[in-house]
């Protein structure tokens, strides 16, 4: 009997010292890995915030320019309307400048437009067919002879 107690006794004592120590690992690497976790929520914070602030700048940076390419747009049209006012000999002459820089069709553009799609309108009258007209004398389509030759 007395041999057979160190043979339980050993495999039962490192089971025990095993546990002990996974249990102390575990308590260990636990507290270490919601730190490095932290850590790495707050890097991706930083650069998320980081992000946002770089669109923010972007769109600031957009609209400025763009404001700023109005204001260019509307000098340029004041400059041109100045321009033909000072420049144009008579008023004939001003009126189409200044419609040409509105980009509206000068009035002799729009008669002959449209006249031109008054013509094309009259023009074909009649609606679209869905046989094949005949002369007078010819065989219709239906007709055993057509076009047949002899």
């Amino acid at each position: 009997m007395e041999q057979s107690l160190p043979i339980w006794l050993i495999p039962t004592l490192t089971l025990v010292g095993g546990v002990i120590i996974g249990l102390i690992l575990a308590r260990v690497l636990q507290r270490t890995s919601p730190a490095q976790t932290q850590r790495e929520l707050r890097e991706l914070q930083e650069r998320f915030d980081d992000y946002q602030s770089e669109v923010v700048t972007h769109f600031n940076t957009t609209a400025s320019l763009v404001k700023k390419l109005n204001k260019n747009y509307q000098a340029v049209q004041e400059h041109l309307a100045t321009g033909a006012d000072c420049l144009a000999l008579d008023e004939t002459s001003r009126e189409s400048l200044l419609a040409a820089l509105v980009g509206e069709p000068q009035p002799q553009e729009r008669i002959s437009a449209r006249q031109e799609a008054e013509d094309s309108s009259h023009e074909n009258l009649e609606p679209p067919r869905d046989y094949v007209p005949k002369a007078e004398g010819e065989p219709g389509t239906l007709s055993e002879d057509y076009s047949v030759k002899r």
